[in-house]
């Protein structure tokens, strides 16, 4: 085995049905008095839920949630949280809802507690995004990873069958790029590949009873773990794919993830193969054409011009992916990234 680095990153994780209903006791843990719930307007009802157990601790609630967090929402969040002199921020939604959380812990340097209703991932991450114009800029910082996650299985029942494939592909995307980003190592390796067996697993049971708690319990647990590993683990050609596609052209980021991972993952193939192997074992067959495959079974699109890819795409952000993976494993030019994103746009299996 070679030597590696792993810095173990932290973080207090709650995992459980009924969990949610401990939040003021989280909050209380950290010595936090006064709260800004942060969640969009599709968690209305349950916002209300939790801004009922926070009680006198929830001072303001921002709602103007959006994918990508612009960077102008992102300064209203951060106005609201300084002007309630708010001491802690909790969050309830997808992963836009918990960027619009680190975007605020980023310059306040509050603490964050999460409540995730997707299988985003980013909850667990020191990771940010914020959208300027059409450039999405991402960075590192430990101040802005929230410090107590709960996952809460009942909180996702509610995510409808449509929009819980693509984020779980996301959450496959993290376990998959865990192979071989900037930061794998054995550790994480073994986490990524559990996360992966887990997800290809049940995933297709959930598409076929969306309802059962616990297949909705099977599937976040896999997210949790796939989360853990995208913490440590960094980004690789994949993400930073989709990350230069929603800053140019605003494409929901999980129906993207399900279109771009079996390409992205059959580029790197030639340069990974002892990891391309595992996953390949773990699914049960040729791993590129298998999560294309998974993909299909979970009703996701299939391309990108299936969700808003203009035609002339591809001629603009082949020089931004070339550039935003150019620590990838393996090394990608701008033709190459043409050939990739073309790839995309068509939709065949890889």
């Amino acid at each position: 085995m070679e030597s590696f680095d792993y810095d173990a990153l932290r973080g207090r994780v709650v995992f459980g049905v009924g969990r949610r209903r401990e939040i003021a006791d989280e909050v209380d843990r950290l010595g936090a008095e006064r709260v800004i719930l942060i969640a969009d307007g599709f968690d209305g009802e349950l916002a209300n839920e939790i801004a009922g157990y926070l009680a006198h601790r929830c001072v303001a609630r921002f709602t103007n949630v959006v994918q990508h967090v612009p960077v102008e929402l992102a300064e209203e969040a951060r106005a609201i949280a300084i002007n309630v002199g708010a001491t802690a921020i909790v969050t309830l939604g997808g992963g836009s809802a918990t960027g619009f959380g680190k975007a605020v812990a980023l310059s306040t340097r509050l603490p964050q507690l999460c409540l995730p209703t997707t299988y985003a991932g980013s909850e667990l991450t020191p990771i940010w995004g914020m959208t300027e114009g059409n450039v999405k800029t991402t960075g590192r910082d430990l101040a802005v990873q929230p410090v107590t996650v709960i996952y809460d299985p009942e909180l996702t029942l509610r995510l409808p069958i449509e929009i819980a494939g693509p984020s779980a592909m996301n959450a496959l995307a993290h376990a998959v790029e865990g192979l071989y980003g900037p930061g794998a190592n054995p550790v994480m390796s073994a986490l990524a590949l559990e996360s992966v067996r887990v997800l290809a697993t049940h995933l297709p049971l959930l598409t076929d009873a969306p309802d059962s708690l616990e297949e909705r319990t099977n599937v976040l647990y896999g997210a949790y773990l796939a989360g853990a590993v995208l913490a440590v683990v960094g980004t690789s050609l994949h993400h930073k794919t989709c990350h230069v596609l929603g800053g140019l052209y605003g494409l929901d980021h999980g129906k993207m993830n399900a279109v771009v991972l079996p390409h992205a993952l059959a580029f790197n193939a030639p340069a990974i193969p002892i990891a391309y192997e595992r996953l390949s074992a773990v699914l049960a067959g040729d791993a590129a054409g298998q999560l294309y495959d998974l993909a299909r079974t979970l009703h996701t699109p299939s391309s990108l011009s299936q969700i808003g890819f203009p035609d002339d795409g591809v001629q603009a952000a082949a020089p931004l992916v070339a550039k935003a993976a150019r620590d990838n494993v393996r090394p990608i030019d701008e033709q190459q990234a043409r050939d990739l994103l073309q790839a995309c746009v068509e939709g065949m299996r890889p």
